[in-house]
């Protein structure tokens, strides 16, 4: 049984083996995210701190192509699929995050809650196959690949990093803060 906190995130195992714990710090990032952006409307999702351009909605754009990107196409080796493969990167390589003011919340939710759950099936696929020391089917230029076990640490680290920021926007926003 999960212990659920008082903001809605899943409680990582304390006593969970290495895959439990790390899927569960993980899961706790994402909720995390979940919350900063909750009853958010479109005025919110638009908007900044000082010089900053990010934004809650290209955070969330941005973190549902983290998602796809690491658990899909690197992880699994599958191709992109729509939005991301038909942005015109060269154009602007930080689609993701510009491209955002031009959907609404619920598109924006929907994107970041599907992509979650497309890599939660991602990754149980793996385990099936294998342990988090399994490597990656993309390589690196240098022929190198990171193992499943890079790669979700380093998600926890993606969302860690950007729940700092969506912590800041939202507090700028309406005053709610905390973790």
């Amino acid at each position: 049984m999960t212990d659920i906190d008082d903001h809605g995130r899943p409680e990582p195992p304390l006593t969970g083996d290495e895959t439990a714990t790390l899927l569960g710090f993980l899961d706790y990032q994402r909720a995390t995210f979940q919350w900063k952006c909750a009853g958010l409307g479109a005025d919110a999702f638009n908007a900044t701190v000082a010089s900053s351009t990010m934004t809650l909605g290209g955070m969330m754009k941005h973190l549902a192509l983290v998602e796809d990107s690491w658990f899909s196409q690197w992880l699994r080796g599958h191709e992109s699929g729509p939005p991301w493969v038909t942005a015109n990167w060269e154009a602007d390589p930080d689609w993701d995050w510009h491209s955002a003011t031009e959907n609404t919340p619920e598109e924006l939710r929907l994107l970041w809650s599907q992509s979650v759950e497309k890599s939660r099936a991602m990754v149980s696929e793996a385990l099936d196959e294998g342990d988090l020391g399994q490597l990656a089917h993309r390589k690196w230029p240098d022929g190198r690949s990171p193992s499943m076990r890079w790669i979700i640490t380093h998600m926890i680290e993606e969302y860690a990093r950007h729940n700092g920021h969506a912590d800041l926007l939202r507090e700028s926003i309406d005053g709610e803060s905390g973790e």
